[in-house]
């Protein structure tokens, strides 16, 4: 009788071992969870019940002396008449690396082709790239002569005398609004894209063809986020620096689109505040908070992954977050997708909601599109 039992006695050893392991793993990691939690709670109780925010222009507010000596850099690579003569429908800005070549080439070859989208889209798109100069002085002088070659051949690079650090990314924030105000102030819209992101050029045009090009700015909106307090995250932000609970409503750095009017204003409402505050686009949120101006959310713009693989994605697709090596493989997925595309008829539109509810709404599968967009145009 005893030895029948024995089994059945290790397979409840083993089952409270596992419960055992599981409350301390939990234990380990509550502290964490428990903040993120209880700052996210007061964040939104803060951004939802208890302001509007009216604090922020007065509190970050510096004299125009100071607002200058951020935006005041040096031009190292500039083409001042890029815009000359044309009906610009889109200034699109991508946020680069000195050292980035490839993935430069990769965009310039696929979705940031000028030509092509003329040719196929009939409309005109100004793509350049944003650039400073390299922390590391070794590397800077080498990659000097680099850049100017690489310039010389695409003439589409546009360079400050400023570091190229996470901590300046604001600084690049504002060389992307002046330049457009200063010698493309006729372009439509003003998109600023990371170099790891594939924009899907051709429903990004018709989108804004359609669009309204007044108070207009969209993209994947963050709302009620709470400033990082962990001084080992780059996201760190000092009580100093920013002493509420919540962020404005903002739209992340790596793809978003801004109506001419509303770069505009964001541009001078730049030039009041205090553009120290390093989280470009929290500080872009910031300064459209002080000019009255609203992010609106599209789906479509990709969150932290990589948008799924599937003709039903790029039908809908505006960017997609993560690209490194696969831009070109992207690409050539998304155009033939678009080429040869079924009828948009009941049954593929059935076909689809089912397939990108497979894709998007089974948790921890994808972090690109939220689950709503599956039902999205639908």
């Amino acid at each position: 009788m005893v030895f029948l039992k024995m089994p059945r006695f290790k397979k409840y050893q083993l089952r409270l071992i596992s419960v055992c392991l599981s409350a301390l793993l939990f234990m380990a990691y509550w502290e964490k969870i428990d903040n993120n939690i209880v700052t996210h709670v007061m964040s939104f109780s803060y951004r939802y019940f208890f302001n509007s925010f009216t604090f922020i222009n007065a509190s970050l507010r510096v004299s125009p002396e100071d607002a200058m000596k951020y935006s005041n850099h040096r031009y190292l690579l500039n083409h001042e008449r890029k815009c000359d003569g044309k009906d610009v429908l889109l200034l699109l800005f991508v946020k680069s690396s000195s050292e980035n070549f490839e993935r430069r080439q990769a965009i310039r070859s696929t979705w940031g082709n000028e030509t092509y989208i003329a040719t196929t889209l009939g409309v005109t798109v100004r793509v350049l790239f944003a650039l400073a100069l390299h922390p590391e002085p070794e590397y800077r002088s080498e990659l000097k002569m680099q850049l100017f070659l690489e310039d010389q051949r695409y003439r589409d690079l546009i360079q400050q005398d400023f570091m190229d650090t996470f901590h300046n990314l604001t600084l690049k924030l504002l060389l992307q609004l002046g330049w457009k105000e200063t010698y493309c102030p006729h372009s439509q819209f003003l998109m600023s894209a990371d170099d790891d992101v594939f924009v899907h050029i051709p429903n990004l045009v018709h989108y804004l063809q359609r669009s309204n090009d007044k108070d207009f700015w969209i993209g994947r909106v963050h709302r009620g986020s709470p400033p990082v307090r962990d001084k080992k995250s780059k996201y760190y932000v000092s009580r100093d620096m920013y002493p509420w609970l919540s962020y404005p409503d903002y739209t992340p750095g790596s793809g978003y689109v801004l109506s001419r009017d509303v770069a505009a204003r964001i541009y001078q409402a730049s030039l009041t505040l205090n553009a120290s505050f390093h989280i470009d686009d929290v500080f872009l949120g910031i300064c459209a908070k002080v000019m009255g101006i609203a992010p609106e959310d599209h789906v479509f713009f990709s969150g932290e992954g990589k948008a799924p693989y599937h003709r039903c994605i790029y039908n809908q697709m505006m960017t997609s977050h993560g690209h490194v090596s696969d831009i070109r493989e992207m690409w050539q997925h998304a155009t033939e997708a678009e080429a040869g595309q079924v009828s948009s008829g009941l049954i593929w539109r059935l076909y689809c909601t089912v397939t990108k509810v497979r894709l998007l709404c089974i948790p921890f599968i994808s972090n690109t599109y939220p689950c709503k967009a599956a039902f999205f145009g639908t």
